[in-house]
């Protein structure tokens, strides 16, 4: 048993003294010096025993389970399914059949009885397994790093941890300590079996690596914890970037700003639609392929290209927005200044109009003709404009297009186009043009919000009337 066992509990499990901890037990070695060694560190242990019914002995083992916990005075709950019959439903392999299942039980027993934690017996010998098993996938850094002492697994509970204070014992460690400390370990059989992978990397890779480098388990295990280190500072990295280039996310959808999002490099681009995607499918296993088509997709800057990513997600770039969501996922529209329904809003200087999804537009004159120029020549935000008022109404209104609606844009000279083609050639979302506000004088577009003014009521050298309208974002939303 490592030295440090308390501080491995306390610092990098997280556990407290006086809830219970749920531990997974099925009666081999390491699962059995998990349940002493948390007993004997003063925690209070729920023991759980799943059968997976693939084995005859398997209810031998659980008898034998509950003996134990009874003699230490422990609580114990069995339970069990028929995991093959499961697996060929679900269409899973038995081992994941196994683990789907077996998680499911243990998180419903700590919720019951309000645990602090799910603990599992993993040593170093499942660690370096792992990390081989997610080698042969093509696992990045995230496989690689293989397990950690704590850790939430969504699928099966969003707050609740998953433990593995063991990592750092080898399999034949546990052995002796279960000798050590009087408990009797039942052999799996289905241990040697090799339609199992994680067995055939047990008994035939590692041992033939082995006469490589006989020291081979000891380097695996060296790599991930040095690349734990490497994926923290990863992790950092990405949550600042998240933070910058992510504009809305919910359930269904995450909306990254296109122009953020294309210079960041390639490598964080990768993190960030894979943490994209595990956000709306956690545990979705994102493979290079996946991120490959994603990354193309950003590196073409097309503003009408879409790919299948996975699981039911797909990605497609609008204007300055890149989404990642779900099939039926309902976009957000709060991206852009959008009229709630198909009715005109008047607004008379000084005021305000309330948009959907809480944009406003604002007004009021300015009397100083000199600043206003000024302004206007330094503004690069197109969603606030200084206007000529001089043939201008008092009241102004917001309306939606209309069919044969033209506009006669700046940098035109005057000369006017059909709407659709403005809004064609400047790439306003499809799907925000129905009801994209536009500044009206009776019947004539003065302002495209966002976009440009009418060419006749730019500033001039004679304006002496100006109005200033700005168009005001909704307050930013958090994005954790």
């Amino acid at each position: 048993m490592p030295e440090n066992i308390d501080d491995i509990l306390k610092n990098e499990c997280g556990l407290v003294k006086g809830r219970p901890i749920v531990a997974g037990v099925s009666g081999g070695p390491d699962s059995l010096c998990l349940m002493e060694t948390l007993r004997q560190a003063g925690y209070p242990v729920i023991v759980a025993y799943f059968d997976h019914q693939l084995r005859p002995e398997s209810g031998i083992d659980a008898r034998m389970v509950e003996k134990t916990a009874n003699r230490l005075m422990l609580s114990c709950f069995v339970d069990g399914a028929d995991v093959r019959a499961h697996a060929e439903e679900k269409k899973l392999s038995v081992e994941e059949a196994a683990r789907n299942l077996r998680y499911r039980f243990m998180f419903d027993l700590a919720r019951r009885y309000n645990a602090q934690a799910v603990a599992v017996g993993h040593t170093a010998d499942d660690q370096v397994e792992t990390v081989l098993m997610h080698f042969l996938r093509g696992s990045g850094i995230t496989g690689l790093k293989g397990m950690s002492y704590r850790s939430i697994i969504p699928v099966f509970d969003a707050e609740l941890p998953i433990v593995r204070p063991l990592l750092d014992m080898w399999r034949e460690e546990t052995v002796v300590y279960c000798a050590v400390n009087g408990l009797r370990p039942h052999y799996d059989s289905s241990n040697d079996s090799l339609n199992f992978q994680r067995n055939r990397i047990r008994h035939l890779l590692i041992p033939n690596l082995e006469t490589y480098n006989p020291k081979f388990r000891e380097a695996i295990l060296r790599m991930s914890q040095s690349l734990k280190g490497d994926y923290t500072f990863v992790m950092e990295t990405l949550e600042n970037a998240w933070m910058q280039t992510v504009v809305t996310a919910d359930k269904e959808s995450i909306t990254f700003d296109f122009s953020l999002l294309s210079v960041c490099s390639l490598g964080l681009q990768r993190n960030l639609i894979k943490h994209a995607m595990q956000i709306l499918r956690p545990g979705v296993d994102v493979t290079f392929s996946v991120l490959e088509r994603a990354t193309n997709l950003i590196r073409q800057g097309a503003p009408s290209l879409r790919v299948d990513l996975k699981a039911g997600l797909r990605m497609f770039r609008e204007a300055n927005h890149i989404y990642i969501g779900t099939l039926d996922a309902e976009l957000p529209f709060d991206l852009w200044p959008q009229l709630m329904d198909e009715n005109p809003i008047i607004i008379t200087p000084p005021g305000q109009a309330a948009l959907a999804g809480g944009w406003k537009i604002g007004c009021e004159r300015w009397h100083l003709p000199a600043l206003a120029r000024e302004q206007a020549e330094r503004n690069d935000d197109q969603f606030q404009v200084w206007l000529d008022a001089e043939h201008l109404p008092d009241s102004l209104e917001l309306r939606p297009r209309r069919q044969g609606d033209h506009f006669a844009p700046l940098g035109m000279d005057g000369h006017s186009q059909k709407l659709s083609d403005f809004f064609v050639n400047e790439k306003v979302p499809q799907r925000a043009r129905e009801r994209w506000p536009l500044l009206c004088a009776g019947d004539e577009i003065i302002w495209v919000p966002g976009y440009r003014p009418a060419h006749p009521y730019r500033l001039t050298d004679a304006t002496r009337k100006i109005i200033y309208l700005s168009t005001l974002r909704p307050p930013e939303k958090s994005t954790e």
